[in-house]
């Protein structure tokens, strides 16, 4: 894999006309993972938003070194598609999603509509489809809901492999996330 960095210096998140959090520097190496922690509406998933580059910060500089790949509660797949169709859309733009499947127990919902899956099947989906896409970066947010043990301990494996390999990790959940090497960030400690 491709070597990468994530960085941000000095950032703050200004919601509305709330400050969630302010001064809060991280740096992050090929390798390595973060757990991001805290109560709701703390802003764990303003954060992954600031640093996939969907979301402008309030102050601070984020310096990317790598593609990202973002899993967050929209699978970005298509609803009237059967999964296998719908993961097959994004094999044909990034490496293969499909190559996942027995991994993560699609194999069998390849002609469900994605309309008709449950919330843990769609974040397997998804799942799938980040890993397809090759990006050395993964933001995760909230990559637990909706999984069961089995799932859980899938979707964990995959993302202490990754790391292992010379990816980045960052993980946005309530739930602990069990990864070795895994370092926590509480982000009440930069609540404005």
């Amino acid at each position: 894999m491709e070597e990468c960095r994530l960085t941000g210096d000095d950032i703050a998140c200004l919601r509305g006309e709330r400050l969630l959090f302010r001064r809060l520097s991280l740096a992050l190496s090929s390798g390595e993972a973060l757990h991001l922690a805290g109560p709701n509406g703390i802003g764990k998933s303003s954060l992954i938003r600031i640093l996939a580059g969907l979301r402008r910060p309030y102050a601070g500089v984020i310096n990317r070194m790598g593609a990202i790949g973002l899993l967050d509660e929209r699978p970005v797949l298509d609803e009237h598609l059967p999964l296998g169709k719908a993961l097959d859309f994004w094999s044909r733009i990034d490496a293969s999603a499909q190559s996942h499947w027995e991994q993560l127990g699609l194999e069998p919902l390849a002609d469900v509509p994605v309309r008709y899956l449950s919330t843990g099947q769609r974040k397997r989906a998804a799942l799938a489809r980040l890993a397809g896409q090759g990006a050395p970066i993964w933001l995760l947010d909230e990559p637990l809901n909706g999984l069961d043990s089995d799932a859980v301990a899938t979707c964990e494996s995959m993302v202490a492999q990754h790391c292992a390999s010379g990816g980045i990790a960052i993980i946005a959940s309530h739930q602990p996330f069990a990864m070795p090497g895994l370092t926590k960030l509480m982000l009440g400690e930069y609540a404005a």
